[in-house]
């Protein structure tokens, strides 16, 4: 075999091909990486968002949109009394009635952005346990709370909507009283208002779902038995992890179109790199071709020509993978129905490396053998 130091040492024979590899290489790594995290990140956080003790009550026919949905205002209270497992703490059971209400709404500066409006009662605290209000007060009449990452979703900065600020709905001007936390849920993208003031402000009477939290998931059964016996209320009864399940089934084909993005970029980003490493090959037929009538073998050579691709690409994934951690690690993307934080973690780590070494590997193996392939004699006389 031929020692490393001579693969490593030919690396630096023409340093704007050896550029040219790591930059190829180091783009194609880049662009799986993020299209790992961005798929990882929109399925974890769709995921997290749905408890298999909520059972959401549904208008019928409106199963893939709670947006959609209409639910009479009675139907909470019926709920809460008719069906037996649901959660109660001192006296209250964990029933709440909301209203889920898209709109524009008007921000500090003049901005206007589309906004998923929740119009809930202190009873959301308990059917929704993972939200805890960090700054601030639950909202009064007048008012509004503020996710987290609600400022992503809008579009403006941290500090604009902040306890204190201004925003407007349909004409009214809302406090925000609050700043609430729900780690790793859609919740921390939208804006929650006292019910009575969403159905005002929405011009409806109805609910969009009434949310229950049971002690046990197994008594869905009873909460499907009530939708299914009261016919005059139009329910349908669906788990809160099945109906976010729904959505990370509807938003696949965006999760498609992300690796396909990624794909075609990084097809010509490979095909610029075989055509660097040919340029780079076929100058050396001659030197390969002077090794072999000294004692090596085919095999040998083509294996120190991988040697020498495989050290560039893992050179550039070494760089792609710094600027992952640097400009995508903690981002926060936002989507539709909320955002997102994107996570270098382990398996995306993993994946980089795994496309880096691919790369290397795959990307020699044509320029290579071409090379090695004319006879000794023929390959010594090329110039």
């Amino acid at each position: 075999m031929l020692p490393f130091h001579y693969a490593a040492r030919n690396l630096l024979r023409s340093k704007s091909r050896l550029l040219q590899t790591i930059g190829g290489s180091a783009l194609v790594v880049l662009l799986v990486m993020a299209a790992v995290a961005i798929n990882q990140g929109m399925n974890r956080v769709l995921s997290a968002s749905g408890s298999p003790r909520n059972v959401i009550l549904l208008g019928t026919g409106s199963e893939e949109s709670v947006q959609r949905s209409e639910v009479a205002a009675a139907a909470a209270g019926i709920a809460a009394a008719g069906i037996p497992g649901v959660s109660e703490e001192l006296g209250t059971r964990a029933v709440s009635p909301e209203i889920h209400y898209m709109n524009h709404l008007g921000l500090p500066g003049g901005q206007r952005s589309q906004a998923l409006i929740r119009g809930v009662t202190p009873e959301a605290l308990r059917v929704h346990p993972e939200v805890r209000i960090t700054g601030g007060t639950f909202p009064r009449a007048g008012q509004v709370m503020a996710g987290r990452l609600a400022w992503r979703k809008l579009g403006i900065g941290e500090d604009s909507l902040r306890v204190g600020s201004e925003v407007t709905l349909d004409g009214q001007s809302l406090t925000v009283s609050g700043i609430f936390a729900a780690p790793g849920t859609v919740l921390e993208s939208e804006i929650w208002a006292p019910l009575g003031d969403l159905h005002v402000l929405a011009r409806r009477e109805s609910l969009s779902c009434v949310v229950l939290r049971l002690d046990d998931p197994a008594d869905f059964t009873e909460a499907d038995l009530f939708a299914k016996q009261r016919l005059d209320l139009e329910l349908s009864a669906m788990r809160e992890s099945d109906y976010y399940g729904q959505l990370r089934h509807f938003f696949k084909p965006l999760r498609v179109m992300i690796w396909i993005t990624a794909g075609l970029i990084a097809s010509g980003a490979v095909l610029g790199g075989i055509n660097t490493l040919y340029a780079a090959f076929a100058s050396r037929v001659r030197e390969l071709a002077t090794l072999q009538s000294i004692g090596f073998s085919r095999r040998t050579l083509l294996w120190s020509l991988v040697q020498e691709s495989t050290l560039a690409c893992l050179t550039g994934t070494l760089l792609a993978s710094a600027a992952a951690v640097l400009l995508l690690d903690g981002r926060t993307v936002p989507f539709s129905i909320g955002s997102f934080t994107v996570e270098i973690g382990p398996d995306v780590a993993l994946a980089g490396i795994l496309t880096g070494a691919l790369l290397g590997l795959l990307g020699a193996l044509p320029p290579a053998i071409r090379c090695l392939k004319p006879p000794l004699p023929a390959a010594l006389r090329m110039s």
